[in-house]
């Protein structure tokens, strides 16, 4: 005859309760920690300083920072390093909680012409720090230069 405890049960079904309902509540937390990931790569703010605008060619921003990932699609005018970093939480579809762009621009003879880094915050681009030598109209076909001065001619521009 088997013997049983003052609940009717084996004993050592007593001892199962408390565990299993620890062992749920760990895994019931461990599913809800978020779980990050990260995309990309951008080159550091100490790598950036060795570049010295007007002075570094692709080349040697090659040799510095490494070739990015993806470089200017309509005009290969610039190179752009991208990381994201990703947070799932449980079920939930992962969401972008951060993302550094940094672009690397380059004249007509791949001189360094801007080197700029951008974020990401609140779904908006913000520039974090830029250097710029000149102002760049070439990324700017004909018609859209035309476009961005309507509004800015009076009467007496069109007269004179």
């Amino acid at each position: 005859m088997a013997r049983t405890g003052k609940d009717g049960g084996s004993p050592r079904s007593r001892g199962a309760g408390p565990a299993l309902r620890a062992l749920l509540l760990a895994a019931l937390i461990a599913g809800c920690s978020p779980i990050y990931r990260n995309h990309g790569y951008v080159p550091t703010e100490s790598d950036l300083d060795q570049i010295v605008v007007g002075v570094d060619t692709r080349e040697s921003v090659a040799e510095t920072v490494g070739r990015p990932a993806a470089s200017g699609l309509l005009n290969d005018t610039g190179w752009f390093y991208v990381q994201s970093r990703w947070q799932q939480l449980g079920a939930r579809a992962p969401r972008e909680i951060d993302r550094q762009v940094v672009a690397i621009t380059f004249d007509d003879r791949g001189v360094v012409q801007n080197v700029g880094r951008y974020g990401l915050e609140d779904g908006n681009v913000v520039i974090l720090s830029r250097r710029v030598t000149e102002s760049n109209i070439r990324g700017v076909s004909f018609i859209g230069q035309l476009l961005g001065n309507v509004g800015r001619l009076t009467a007496a521009d069109a007269v004179e």
